[in-house]
């Protein structure tokens, strides 16, 4: 939060003992807010508008001064004062280009962004900024280098990294670089000051060299530049440092750089960065598939983050920009997935979408959640045998039958129940497709299909855009793009399915079916939901063509084998085909032929369902009474 100070002059003051006084309350105002002195400084105010009367200025460092005094907390008074103020002076603008200008306190506008960002209002906090980065030549040159460090801070922070490039590249050119001193020059230096907690966290700087310079190495990191990342012993760079790990795939030194970086801050018990190491580390053991461990890491961040949300109301305004339980909640909710514990994943996904109810992931992994949990319940259904008995009576077999118990769902059911069920399924995979479908329509394509350097692609910073549609997550290609849509096409079809909508099931079938670049394992999967929602309709014909065991053996088995599902080789695909066509042939009255193909079903992953269909065609034939 920066305060304003008096213009610099060169002789305005020297014939002027009020003016000159005026100036010298200015600068001791200034000396006791630096010192923390905030009673002081609010006295000092106070006489200089006895002096000089009220102003803009006035009134935005009395905001400033009690904001500070309230520790940092009274956030809403000093965004309601520092909004009247731009309010007041936009009104004196004749025309809404006036309002662009700088007629607009430009402190105060920077300072409604600061607020802005530590309430995770990041959109909100460019909007407000963007007036002054437009007139950065018109700024003063200390302003002029805190907008734009900010700038890219919040670029990087909403995930528009190949934005974020082209805005450094447009601070690096000659045309600003005079004014605003940051060069390439600045990342060649080796020796820096360490600014403690300040360059990732807080937009406060002092040396706004510093913060370039952070700012500036984090950009081209994440958008995968080589770049040397120099340590200097603090915690920030260090973390920097595992973060470019991490994007090598270097996933042992990832962790142990993080390690490091609770070493040196092992003497001071900062929750903050301690949530941070305990959620990084849980992401890295989450990409070697060390699901336990990434869930214990997970849940330590979310217990150090509660040490800052336990008690919002009286945190500081910093303190409350640094909460990131939503953040961390999705990455537990995946790691839940990968355990096979629906429930907790649920829970987590659900809150996880009060913050990013826009991002089309989080919707289809909420469905999966649902489907699990769905499946694991069938599959405790479907391992209690259906015969409990055979009698052989006078060359006939009696076959006695247990009871089963069936999952439904019906259409009314509430689905903002607070456990997963499918028709909560069925409406997030509604919202997952319709996002998917908007974002595949504006997606940019990119060289490589990857975030690139974008200044020598436009002429403008602005007109630059990223791919930035899974907010938190980072900027994704087309081809994960397609293979969600593939993914929330076969799952909207398996859901409508269970929920008795078939006439859906086909269509999402039959979409799944014309993707360009579709998986084996998904195009069988099509194949088997389009045929089972044409046998629900009772297009037995059409249903057939699906069920031809003769395209399985073009798929490739290695697609089967690293998937986490039940059909994990080209044989058992081919089993649970070969039984969906004896199942059409049962149907079509083609008992015989029917009971060939079964024979021919020897894996264990169809064992159950071919036992109940011989004694379905025992029935039919007269073999069994």
């Amino acid at each position: 939060m920066e305060i304003t100070g008096a213009e610099q002059t060169e002789n305005k003051y020297e014939h002027n003992e009020d003016v000159e006084q005026e100036y010298k309350l200015i600068e001791k105002a200034y000396e006791n807010f630096s010192s923390g002195n905030y009673e002081r400084c609010l006295e000092v105010l106070d006489e200089l508008e006895k002096c000089k009367g009220i102003n803009s200025k006035l009134q935005h460092n009395r905001a400033v001064t009690k904001f500070y005094q309230s520790g940092c907390k009274d956030h809403g008074t000093l965004l309601m004062a520092l909004s009247c103020e731009n309010a007041d002076q936009a009104g004196l603008a004749t025309s809404s280009s006036s309002v662009q200008k700088l007629s607009v306190s430009p402190i105060a506008r920077y300072n409604i962004a600061v607020i802005y960002y530590h309430r995770h209002m990041y959109q909100t906090a460019v909007d407000m900024l963007i007036a002054l980065v437009n007139q950065l030549d018109e700024l003063e040159q200390q302003i002029a280098g805190l907008v734009s460090t900010f700038m890219l801070r919040l670029l990087l922070v909403t995930n528009q990294l190949r934005k974020a490039t082209a805005f450094l590249e447009m601070l690096q050119s000659p045309e600003h670089k005079g004014k605003l001193n940051l060069s390439r020059d600045v990342l060649a230096t080796e020796e820096t000051t360490s600014t403690a907690l300040s360059p990732p966290y807080s937009p406060n700087h002092e040396n706004v060299q510093q913060a370039y310079k952070f700012l500036a190495l984090q950009t081209y990191v994440l958008n995968r530049k080589p770049i040397v990342v120099t340590e200097d012993g603090s915690a920030e760079y260090s973390a920097l440092k595992a973060h470019q790990y991490y994007i090598m795939k270097d996933f042992q030194m990832a962790a142990k750089q993080l390690k490091k970086v609770n070493e040196i801050e092992s003497n001071n018990h900062n929750n903050m960065l301690n949530t941070c190491i305990a959620n990084n580390m849980g992401v890295i053991h989450l990409r070697v598939r060390h699901y336990a461990i990434a869930a214990k890491f997970f849940q330590d961040a979310i217990t150090f983050d509660k040490c800052i949300s336990g008690n919002l109301r009286n945190a500081s305004l910093y303190q409350k920009g640094t909460v990131r339980t939503s953040e961390i909640l999705y990455n537990l909710g995946v790691a839940m997935l990968h355990l096979r514990r629906p429930k907790e994943a649920y829970k987590c996904f659900y809150v996880s979408l009060k913050a990013y109810h826009s991002n089309p992931r989080l919707w289809f992994r909420i469905s999966e959640a649902c489907i699990m949990d769905h499946e694991m319940k069938m599959l405790e259904e479907d391992q209690k045998p259906i015969v409990t008995s055979v009698v052989n009576s006078g060359g006939r077999k009696m076959y006695f039958l247990k009871p089963t118990k069936s999952i439904t769902y019906s259409q009314d059911q509430n689905i903002t129940e607070s456990h997963p069920n499918l028709n909560f399924a069925a409406m997030a995979l509604r919202n997952a497709l319709t996002l998917t479908t908007y974002y595949k329509s504006v997606f940019e394509i990119t060289k490589g299909d990857e975030p690139t350097m974008g200044a020598e692609e436009s002429e403008s910073w602005r007109d630059v855009k990223d791919n930035n549609f899974c907010n938190p997550s980072r900027p994704i290609s087309k081809n994960s793009l397609d293979n969600m849509l593939c993914a929330i096409h076969a799952a909207y079809s398996y859901v409508s399915l269970r929920i008795g909508d078939y006439v859906c099931a086909l269509e999402m079938a039959q979409e799944l079916l014309k993707a360009e670049k579709l998986s084996d394992a998904h195009r069988l999967l099509g194949h088997m939901y389009a045929g089972e929602a044409l046998i629900m309709l009772d297009k037995l014909g059409e249903a057939r063509t699906h069920f031809e065991p003769t395209f399985v053996s073009s798929l490739n088995a290695f697609d089967f084998e690293t998937k986490d599902w039940g059909v994990k080789s080209l044989d058992a695909a081919q089993n649970v085909v070969r039984y969906n066509l004896a199942v059409v042939m049962a149907l079509q009255g083609d008992f015989e032929l029917s009971r060939n193909v079964l024979s021919s079903c020897t894996h264990s992953i169809v064992a159950h369902k071919v036992l109940a269909l011989k004694t379905y065609l025992d029935i039919k034939t007269g073999k069994c009474i």
